[in-house]
Protein backbone atom coordinates (compact mmCIF):
# COMPACT_ATOMS: atom_id res chain seq x y z
CA UNK A 1 0.00 0.00 0.00
CA UNK A 2 1.14 3.53 -0.73
CA UNK A 3 -0.08 6.62 1.15
CA UNK A 4 0.07 9.88 -0.81
CA UNK A 5 -0.32 13.41 0.59
CA UNK A 6 -2.45 15.76 -1.47
CA UNK A 7 -0.22 18.63 -2.58
CA UNK A 8 -1.20 19.39 -6.17
CA UNK A 9 -4.24 19.52 -8.47
CA UNK A 10 -3.69 16.06 -9.93
CA UNK A 11 -3.64 14.46 -6.49
CA UNK A 12 -6.63 16.56 -5.41
CA UNK A 13 -8.53 15.04 -8.34
CA UNK A 14 -7.56 11.58 -7.11
CA UNK A 15 -8.97 12.47 -3.70
CA UNK A 16 -12.31 13.21 -5.39
CA UNK A 17 -12.13 10.21 -7.69
CA UNK A 18 -11.57 7.78 -4.82
CA UNK A 19 -15.22 7.97 -3.81
CA UNK A 20 -16.38 7.52 -7.40
CA UNK A 21 -14.24 4.38 -7.69
CA UNK A 22 -15.36 2.84 -4.40
CA UNK A 23 -19.08 3.53 -4.88
CA UNK A 24 -19.38 2.82 -8.60
CA UNK A 25 -21.68 -0.17 -7.98
CA UNK A 26 -23.68 1.36 -5.09
CA UNK A 27 -27.03 2.65 -6.38
CA UNK A 28 -27.77 4.56 -3.18
CA UNK A 29 -24.64 6.71 -3.14
CA UNK A 30 -24.92 10.20 -4.64
CA UNK A 31 -21.70 11.98 -5.56
CA UNK A 32 -21.61 15.50 -4.10
CA UNK A 33 -20.45 18.20 -6.50
CA UNK A 34 -16.66 18.29 -6.63
CA UNK A 35 -16.73 22.07 -6.15
CA UNK A 36 -18.34 21.65 -2.72
CA UNK A 37 -15.64 19.26 -1.48
CA UNK A 38 -12.81 21.31 -2.96
CA UNK A 39 -14.11 24.53 -1.39
CA UNK A 40 -13.70 22.95 2.05
CA UNK A 41 -9.97 22.58 1.42
CA UNK A 42 -9.51 25.94 -0.28
CA UNK A 43 -7.78 28.44 2.02
CA UNK A 44 -9.36 31.34 0.17
CA UNK A 45 -12.90 30.01 0.60
CA UNK A 46 -12.91 28.27 3.99
CA UNK A 47 -12.62 30.69 6.91
CA UNK A 48 -11.68 27.86 9.27
CA UNK A 49 -8.15 28.03 7.86
CA UNK A 50 -7.78 31.34 9.71
CA UNK A 51 -7.52 29.43 12.99
CA UNK A 52 -6.61 25.94 11.86
CA UNK A 53 -5.06 23.58 9.37
CA UNK A 54 -6.09 20.62 7.22
CA UNK A 55 -4.28 17.83 5.41
CA UNK A 56 -5.47 15.14 2.99
CA UNK A 57 -4.22 11.76 1.78
CA UNK A 58 -5.17 9.06 -0.70
CA UNK A 59 -4.25 5.40 -0.44
CA UNK A 60 -3.30 3.18 -3.38
CA UNK A 61 -2.58 -0.52 -3.64
CA UNK A 62 0.61 -1.92 -5.14
CA UNK A 63 -0.95 -1.80 -8.61
CA UNK A 64 -1.69 1.91 -8.27
CA UNK A 65 -5.45 1.53 -7.78
CA UNK A 66 -7.22 4.00 -5.49
CA UNK A 67 -8.29 2.18 -2.32
CA UNK A 68 -8.95 4.91 0.24
CA UNK A 69 -8.75 8.51 1.32
CA UNK A 70 -8.99 10.62 4.46
CA UNK A 71 -8.54 14.17 5.78
CA UNK A 72 -7.43 15.51 9.18
CA UNK A 73 -7.94 19.02 10.51
CA UNK A 74 -8.17 21.16 13.61
CA UNK A 75 -9.11 24.63 14.77
CA UNK A 76 -7.44 26.61 17.55
CA UNK A 77 -10.60 26.88 19.60
CA UNK A 78 -11.19 25.54 23.13
CA UNK A 79 -13.33 22.44 23.63
CA UNK A 80 -13.83 21.63 27.28
CA UNK A 81 -10.55 20.47 28.81
CA UNK A 82 -9.20 18.96 25.59
CA UNK A 83 -7.92 20.28 22.32
CA UNK A 84 -9.95 18.37 19.76
CA UNK A 85 -9.15 17.71 16.13
CA UNK A 86 -11.17 16.05 13.44
CA UNK A 87 -10.94 13.46 10.72
CA UNK A 88 -13.35 13.08 7.87
CA UNK A 89 -14.00 12.36 4.21
CA UNK A 90 -12.92 8.82 5.04
CA UNK A 91 -13.45 6.24 2.31
CA UNK A 92 -11.87 2.79 2.19
CA UNK A 93 -12.15 -0.62 0.61
CA UNK A 94 -13.23 -3.45 2.94
CA UNK A 95 -9.76 -3.96 4.36
CA UNK A 96 -9.02 -3.34 8.04
CA UNK A 97 -5.29 -2.86 7.47
CA UNK A 98 -5.98 -0.11 4.93
CA UNK A 99 -8.54 1.57 7.18
CA UNK A 100 -6.23 1.51 10.19
CA UNK A 101 -3.41 3.03 8.14
CA UNK A 102 -5.68 5.96 7.24
CA UNK A 103 -6.77 6.39 10.86
CA UNK A 104 -3.17 6.19 12.11
CA UNK A 105 -2.10 8.81 9.60
CA UNK A 106 -4.69 11.26 10.94
CA UNK A 107 -3.81 10.43 14.54
CA UNK A 108 -0.08 10.98 14.00
CA UNK A 109 -0.63 14.26 12.19
CA UNK A 110 -2.95 15.58 14.91
CA UNK A 111 -0.58 14.52 17.69
CA UNK A 112 2.19 16.51 16.01
CA UNK A 113 -0.11 19.55 16.20
CA UNK A 114 -0.63 19.08 19.93
CA UNK A 115 -4.15 17.66 19.65
CA UNK A 116 -5.49 15.56 22.54
CA UNK A 117 -8.48 13.84 20.92
CA UNK A 118 -9.94 13.16 17.49
CA UNK A 119 -13.57 13.31 16.39
CA UNK A 120 -14.80 11.61 13.28
CA UNK A 121 -16.07 11.48 10.75
CA UNK A 122 -16.65 15.24 10.80
CA UNK A 123 -16.23 18.21 8.50
CA UNK A 124 -13.70 21.03 8.43
CA UNK A 125 -16.60 23.44 8.46
CA UNK A 126 -20.19 23.70 9.63
CA UNK A 127 -21.88 20.80 11.39
CA UNK A 128 -24.81 20.62 8.99
CA UNK A 129 -22.73 18.93 6.29
CA UNK A 130 -20.60 15.77 6.00
CA UNK A 131 -20.96 14.86 9.66
CA UNK A 132 -21.21 11.52 11.44
CA UNK A 133 -20.99 7.89 10.37
CA UNK A 134 -24.13 6.39 8.86
CA UNK A 135 -25.16 3.33 10.90
CA UNK A 136 -28.87 3.05 10.06
CA UNK A 137 -30.92 4.00 7.02
CA UNK A 138 -28.79 3.05 4.02
CA UNK A 139 -30.96 4.87 1.48
CA UNK A 140 -30.08 7.71 -0.94
CA UNK A 141 -28.76 10.61 1.18
CA UNK A 142 -29.97 14.18 1.20
CA UNK A 143 -27.58 16.92 0.15
CA UNK A 144 -24.81 17.29 2.72
CA UNK A 145 -25.61 14.01 4.50
CA UNK A 146 -22.82 11.47 4.94
CA UNK A 147 -23.32 8.11 3.26
CA UNK A 148 -21.03 5.11 3.73
CA UNK A 149 -21.00 1.29 3.71
CA UNK A 150 -22.14 -0.58 6.80
CA UNK A 151 -18.67 -2.08 7.35
CA UNK A 152 -17.15 1.32 8.22
CA UNK A 153 -18.66 1.08 11.71
CA UNK A 154 -16.59 -2.01 12.51
CA UNK A 155 -13.44 -0.18 11.36
CA UNK A 156 -14.08 2.81 13.63
CA UNK A 157 -14.96 0.82 16.72
CA UNK A 158 -12.18 -1.75 16.27
CA UNK A 159 -9.63 1.07 16.03
CA UNK A 160 -10.76 2.49 19.37
CA UNK A 161 -13.22 5.22 18.43
CA UNK A 162 -16.08 5.50 20.94
CA UNK A 163 -19.53 6.99 20.23
CA UNK A 164 -19.74 10.59 21.40
CA UNK A 165 -23.29 11.38 20.28
CA UNK A 166 -25.93 10.19 17.85
CA UNK A 167 -27.97 12.28 15.43
CA UNK A 168 -31.16 11.05 13.82
CA UNK A 169 -32.81 12.06 10.58
CA UNK A 170 -36.56 11.63 10.46
CA UNK A 171 -38.99 11.79 7.57
CA UNK A 172 -42.42 13.34 7.18
CA UNK A 173 -44.68 11.82 4.55
CA UNK A 174 -46.54 14.78 3.04
CA UNK A 175 -49.15 12.49 1.51
CA UNK A 176 -50.43 11.74 5.01
CA UNK A 177 -52.27 14.30 7.18
CA UNK A 178 -50.55 15.76 10.23
CA UNK A 179 -52.02 14.80 13.61
CA UNK A 180 -54.88 17.16 14.44
CA UNK A 181 -53.41 17.75 17.89
CA UNK A 182 -50.30 19.21 16.29
CA UNK A 183 -52.30 21.88 14.46
CA UNK A 184 -54.29 22.69 17.57
CA UNK A 185 -51.03 23.58 19.29
CA UNK A 186 -50.18 25.87 16.36
CA UNK A 187 -53.59 27.56 16.54
CA UNK A 188 -53.09 28.10 20.25
CA UNK A 189 -49.81 29.95 19.51
CA UNK A 190 -51.50 32.15 16.90
CA UNK A 191 -54.03 33.34 19.48
CA UNK A 192 -51.32 34.51 21.86
CA UNK A 193 -50.52 38.24 21.57
CA UNK A 194 -47.09 39.41 20.44
CA UNK A 195 -46.21 36.67 17.93
CA UNK A 196 -45.58 37.39 14.25
CA UNK A 197 -44.29 35.23 11.39
CA UNK A 198 -42.33 36.13 8.28
CA UNK A 199 -40.63 34.14 5.55
CA UNK A 200 -37.21 34.84 4.09
CA UNK A 201 -36.53 37.19 1.19
CA UNK A 202 -33.32 36.29 -0.62
CA UNK A 203 -33.23 39.77 -2.16
CA UNK A 204 -32.62 41.14 1.32
CA UNK A 205 -30.51 38.61 3.32
CA UNK A 206 -29.02 41.41 5.42
CA UNK A 207 -32.42 41.83 7.08
CA UNK A 208 -32.46 38.26 8.43
CA UNK A 209 -28.81 37.39 9.07
CA UNK A 210 -28.60 39.18 12.47
CA UNK A 211 -31.69 37.32 13.67
CA UNK A 212 -30.30 33.95 12.59
CA UNK A 213 -27.03 34.62 14.42
CA UNK A 214 -28.84 35.84 17.56
CA UNK A 215 -31.19 32.85 17.71
CA UNK A 216 -28.47 30.32 16.94
CA UNK A 217 -26.07 31.69 19.55
CA UNK A 218 -28.80 31.66 22.18
CA UNK A 219 -30.38 28.30 21.34
CA UNK A 220 -27.16 26.27 20.98
CA UNK A 221 -24.89 27.84 23.58
CA UNK A 222 -25.31 24.91 26.00
CA UNK A 223 -24.54 22.26 23.39
CA UNK A 224 -21.25 20.40 23.30
CA UNK A 225 -18.52 22.14 21.29
CA UNK A 226 -20.72 25.20 20.72
CA UNK A 227 -19.02 27.86 18.64
CA UNK A 228 -20.84 31.18 18.18
CA UNK A 229 -21.47 32.46 14.69
CA UNK A 230 -21.37 36.03 13.48
CA UNK A 231 -23.52 37.85 10.97
CA UNK A 232 -20.80 37.72 8.31
CA UNK A 233 -20.66 33.92 8.48
CA UNK A 234 -24.44 33.70 8.18
CA UNK A 235 -24.39 35.95 5.12
CA UNK A 236 -21.63 33.85 3.57
CA UNK A 237 -23.64 30.66 4.09
CA UNK A 238 -26.80 32.25 2.65
CA UNK A 239 -24.81 33.34 -0.39
CA UNK A 240 -23.50 29.79 -0.89
CA UNK A 241 -27.01 28.32 -1.08
CA UNK A 242 -28.73 31.29 -2.72
CA UNK A 243 -29.38 29.45 -5.98
CA UNK A 244 -31.44 26.77 -4.26
CA UNK A 245 -33.24 28.91 -1.66
CA UNK A 246 -37.03 29.07 -1.89
CA UNK A 247 -38.13 32.09 0.13
CA UNK A 248 -41.19 30.57 1.78
CA UNK A 249 -39.26 27.45 2.81
CA UNK A 250 -37.47 29.56 5.45
CA UNK A 251 -39.48 31.05 8.32
CA UNK A 252 -38.86 33.39 11.25
CA UNK A 253 -40.86 33.93 14.41
CA UNK A 254 -40.84 37.24 16.29
CA UNK A 255 -42.20 38.13 19.71
CA UNK A 256 -42.89 41.84 20.10
CA UNK A 257 -40.48 42.40 17.21
CA UNK A 258 -37.64 40.32 18.69
CA UNK A 259 -36.46 37.27 16.67
CA UNK A 260 -37.05 34.13 18.75
CA UNK A 261 -37.08 31.23 16.27
CA UNK A 262 -36.24 30.22 12.74
CA UNK A 263 -36.54 27.22 10.46
CA UNK A 264 -34.42 26.64 7.36
CA UNK A 265 -35.69 24.17 4.77
CA UNK A 266 -34.06 23.65 1.38
CA UNK A 267 -35.01 21.56 -1.66
CA UNK A 268 -33.01 18.33 -1.68
CA UNK A 269 -30.86 19.02 -4.72
CA UNK A 270 -29.23 15.62 -4.39
CA UNK A 271 -32.13 14.42 -6.51
CA UNK A 272 -30.53 16.45 -9.31
CA UNK A 273 -26.86 16.04 -8.40
CA UNK A 274 -27.15 12.27 -8.72
CA UNK A 275 -27.42 12.89 -12.47
CA UNK A 276 -24.05 14.65 -12.68
CA UNK A 277 -21.61 12.32 -10.83
CA UNK A 278 -20.01 15.32 -9.11
CA UNK A 279 -19.15 17.14 -12.34
CA UNK A 280 -20.61 20.65 -12.54
CA UNK A 281 -19.28 21.46 -16.02
CA UNK A 282 -20.99 24.15 -18.15
CA UNK A 283 -23.51 21.67 -19.61
CA UNK A 284 -24.46 20.28 -16.19
CA UNK A 285 -24.80 23.79 -14.81
CA UNK A 286 -27.33 24.54 -17.54
CA UNK A 287 -29.13 21.26 -16.82
CA UNK A 288 -29.17 22.11 -13.13
CA UNK A 289 -30.66 25.58 -13.68
CA UNK A 290 -33.35 24.09 -15.92
CA UNK A 291 -34.23 21.18 -13.64
CA UNK A 292 -34.15 22.91 -10.25
CA UNK A 293 -37.53 24.58 -10.88
CA UNK A 294 -39.07 21.48 -12.43
CA UNK A 295 -40.93 18.74 -10.60
CA UNK A 296 -37.91 16.43 -10.46
CA UNK A 297 -37.18 17.49 -6.87
CA UNK A 298 -39.84 15.94 -4.64
CA UNK A 299 -38.13 16.11 -1.25
CA UNK A 300 -37.08 18.99 0.98
CA UNK A 301 -34.66 18.94 3.87
CA UNK A 302 -34.85 20.93 7.10
CA UNK A 303 -31.21 21.63 7.82
CA UNK A 304 -31.59 23.66 10.99
CA UNK A 305 -34.31 24.89 13.33
CA UNK A 306 -33.84 26.88 16.51
CA UNK A 307 -35.91 28.42 19.30
CA UNK A 308 -34.35 30.64 21.96
CA UNK A 309 -34.57 29.53 25.61
CA UNK A 310 -37.69 30.85 27.27
CA UNK A 311 -39.81 30.06 24.22
CA UNK A 312 -38.92 26.40 23.86
CA UNK A 313 -41.71 23.95 24.58
CA UNK A 314 -44.40 26.55 23.85
CA UNK A 315 -45.55 25.25 20.48
CA UNK A 316 -43.39 27.55 18.35
CA UNK A 317 -42.18 24.60 16.26
CA UNK A 318 -45.78 23.62 15.47
CA UNK A 319 -46.53 27.15 14.35
CA UNK A 320 -43.54 27.21 12.00
CA UNK A 321 -44.57 23.90 10.44
CA UNK A 322 -48.10 25.25 9.99
CA UNK A 323 -46.63 27.96 7.76
CA UNK A 324 -45.07 25.31 5.51
CA UNK A 325 -48.47 23.97 4.46
CA UNK A 326 -49.10 26.53 1.73
CA UNK A 327 -45.56 26.46 0.24
CA UNK A 328 -45.63 22.66 0.04
CA UNK A 329 -49.15 21.28 -0.11
CA UNK A 330 -50.74 24.08 -2.15
CA UNK A 331 -48.00 25.76 -4.21
CA UNK A 332 -45.80 22.69 -4.75
CA UNK A 333 -47.87 19.53 -4.29
CA UNK A 334 -45.22 17.48 -6.12
CA UNK A 335 -43.19 17.57 -2.89
CA UNK A 336 -43.91 14.30 -1.11
CA UNK A 337 -41.47 14.27 1.79
CA UNK A 338 -39.62 16.42 4.31
CA UNK A 339 -36.33 15.16 5.71
CA UNK A 340 -35.56 16.59 9.15
CA UNK A 341 -31.85 16.31 9.80
CA UNK A 342 -29.43 16.28 12.72
CA UNK A 343 -31.79 15.71 15.65
CA UNK A 344 -29.28 14.87 18.35
CA UNK A 345 -29.77 12.55 21.28
CA UNK A 346 -28.92 15.63 23.37
CA UNK A 347 -32.09 17.40 22.12
CA UNK A 348 -35.08 15.56 23.69
CA UNK A 349 -37.44 18.50 23.12
CA UNK A 350 -37.01 18.31 19.37
CA UNK A 351 -37.36 14.54 19.41
CA UNK A 352 -40.67 14.93 21.27
CA UNK A 353 -41.86 17.47 18.68
CA UNK A 354 -41.12 15.08 15.83
CA UNK A 355 -42.94 12.26 17.61
CA UNK A 356 -45.98 14.52 17.94
CA UNK A 357 -45.83 15.23 14.20
CA UNK A 358 -45.83 11.57 13.30
CA UNK A 359 -42.33 11.65 11.79
CA UNK A 360 -40.83 8.27 10.89
CA UNK A 361 -37.25 7.17 11.65
CA UNK A 362 -34.96 7.54 8.66
CA UNK A 363 -31.22 7.62 9.21
CA UNK A 364 -28.89 7.54 12.18
CA UNK A 365 -25.35 8.97 12.26
CA UNK A 366 -22.84 8.48 15.07
CA UNK A 367 -20.04 10.96 15.76
CA UNK A 368 -17.09 9.16 17.33
CA UNK A 369 -14.22 10.36 19.51
CA UNK A 370 -10.84 8.83 20.26
CA UNK A 371 -8.43 10.07 22.90
CA UNK A 372 -4.95 10.31 21.41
Amino acid sequence: MKLIKIDNKRKAKEFLDTARVLYKNDRNWICPPDVIIESIFDRKKNSYFKTGEAERWVLKDNAGNLTGRVAAFYRNEPSGNQKTGGMGFFECIQDREAAFLLFETCESWLKEKGIDSMEGPVNFGEGDNSWGLLVEGFTPPGLGMNYNPLYYREFFEAYGFEPEYTQETQHLDLTKPFPERFWKIAEWVFKKPGYSFEHFDKKNPEKYAPGIAEIYNSAWKEHNRFSPIGVSKVLKRLKEVRQIIIDDFIWFVYFNGRPIAFLVMLPDMNQLFRLFNGKMNPLNKIRFMFLKNSKVVTRSRITIMGVVPGFQGKGIESAMFWHLQEPLLIKRPHYKEIEISWVGDYNPKMKATLDAMGAAPGKKHITYRKTL
